[in-house]
């Protein structure tokens, strides 16, 4: 039995990990971060291994989790660096009027940036998005549209201001 689960496990983390690597390098844009990020992800899920119903959700949703951790974690320390030191070198570069789309999905508030990311960056069918999510369908279309409409807005004023 043991040796069937783990040739089961093996096999899901070698069909899996790569996509989900990928998915984290586009959201930390940093390939050492991404693989340091998607690892760590399958430990929760071996842990609950029988308990979970859906792996593939829980990992980007665990991923997901983790890249917020990651970020908050830089902005403790940049704002560390910034009390420690008041020289204008050490302080980070003003942030440019970026028409990025990552960046602006990243400023999108979290109960809009997670189906956005589990959508369209996961390439998860609503469906499953409401699943994780604990929402309804409806819900997550309309967070959806919502999003889009944020981004539209974003981008429009960014491309606005390099003119």
């Amino acid at each position: 039995m043991k040796r069937s689960r783990d040739r089961e496990a093996s096999e899901l983390f070698a069909a899996l990990y790569p996509r989900l690597a990928g998915w984290c390098r586009r959201l930390v844009d940093d390939d050492g971060t991404a693989h340091e990020i998607a690892s760590p992800s399958f430990t929760p899920l071996w842990a609950r291994w029988t308990a979970v119903d859906e792996p593939r959700g829980f990992l980007y949703v665990t991923a997901a989790n983790l890249v917020r951790d990651h970020r908050r974690k830089l902005e403790r320390e940049r704002r560390a660096v910034r009390r420690a030191t008041t020289q204008a070198a050490v302080r980070p570069p003003q942030e440019q009027a970026d028409p990025s789309v990552r960046l602006m999905v990243q400023s999108l508030p979290e109960r809009l940036r997670v189906p956005i990311l589990l959508h369209y960056y996961a390439d998860m069918p609503i469906r499953e998005v409401a699943v994780l999510t604990g929402r309804k369908e409806g819900t997550v279309k309309a967070d959806l549209h919502a999003a889009r409409e944020l981004l539209r807005v974003h981008l429009r004023r960014s491309l606005d201001a390099t003119r």
